[in-house]
């Protein structure tokens, strides 16, 4: 790995946990308005300084270990739940040569670091020694699994149409033939929707969130966890969903490729505007229950995306979509 990769793969880290926490306070304002209420606004101008004093109050906090919990295991899960996202952010391309990691296959790479941030979680509900956090960690690999299926098959749409797992490949693709959203548009539209609302699920986002139900649950998987480890837990979730609206972004919505100006720009405003539909979404609907959850993957999403594949796969043979 050269020098480059390694600094741009810094950098990007840097910026994506930056946005993440202007979006914390983001989400707090748009919940606020949503429900006639003003959000922060003590913390700095408009409370645009919450975040910080978010992150001194949990630094500040005693990192407390259960009697009985597995202490190596305990200890090292959040931050690899933080990491496992952060590693997707290395691949997304945000411009035509701004991308630390520009590999061919970089789709199945993306899903496959995706599903790795599974396995934390699952160390910390087994480690914490706690039957609600065990439960959660249950729940969370029940489901990261059947939505992870629908996942990949929507995922597989762009590449099939362009005919490459090249992220880069993909956007430029587009390009030839529309730069808003993947070509043709019976195709792309639905798998953009599917593929959707399989990341809200493996991010854990309402109305997904059966894995830290806390009518049910009490918190999940972080019931144990205080402190800063509590943090990376609870930062993990935004990470994952603001990387999953910059891949969403470039498989279905043109990532980089803008009618004018610099491509970086156009690359974060679809980034940023998908983020805040999706946190529309969850200040907007309730939690699913845990039948409706599985149902809706294997029932509906699952057959939906296996049709959509092939008939992308159909697509490329016709004299339209070569």
């Amino acid at each position: 790995m050269t020098l480059f990769a390694w600094l741009s793969s810094i950098l990007v880290a840097v910026i994506v946990l930056t946005v993440t926490a202007f979006g914390l306070w983001w989400e707090r304002k748009l919940a606020g308005r949503m429900q006639s209420r003003l959000g922060p606004t003590i913390v700095g101008p408009i409370g645009l300084f919450q975040p910080i004093a978010d992150l001194l109050k949990l630094v500040q906090k005693e990192p407390i270990i259960p009697q009985r919990a597995d202490r190596a295991l305990f200890w090292l899960a959040p931050p690899l739940t933080t990491l496992f996202a952060l590693l997707v952010a290395a691949l997304v391309p945000f411009g035509p040569k701004l991308a630390p990691a520009n590999i061919d296959v970089g789709v199945p790479l993306i899903i496959a670091l995706g599903g790795l941030a599974l396995i934390p979680v699952w160390m910390a509900g087994w480690a914490s020694h706690n039957k609600y956090a065990l439960l959660g960690a249950m729940r969370a690999v029940a489901q990261s699994v059947s939505y992870g299926v629908p996942l990949v098959l929507t995922a597989l749409v762009p590449v099939i149409l362009a005919g490459s797992m090249n992220l880069n490949s993909i956007v430029a693709w587009q390009h030839r033939h529309h730069w808003l959203v993947v070509w043709p548009v019976f195709l792309g539209l639905p798998a953009f929707i599917l593929f959707i609302l399989a990341m809200l699920a493996e991010a854990n986002r309402i109305p997904f969130d059966i894995p830290e139900a806390e009518s049910e649950l009490v918190a999940g998987v972080s019931t144990e966890y205080t402190g800063m480890h509590f943090g990376f837990i609870y930062l993990a979730e935004y990470v994952h969903t603001l990387v999953g609206s910059a891949v969403a972004s470039t498989l279905f919505l043109g990532g980089w490729d803008g009618p004018f100006g610099p491509s970086v720009l156009w690359m974060v405003l679809k980034t940023c505007l998908l983020f805040s539909v999706l946190y529309w979404l969850r200040w907007s609907l309730v939690r699913l229950r845990a039948d409706q959850l599985m149902a809706l993957a294997w029932k509906w999403l699952v057959p939906a995306g296996l049709a959509l594949v092939l008939l992308a796969a159909v697509w490329t043979q016709t004299p339209w979509g070569r």
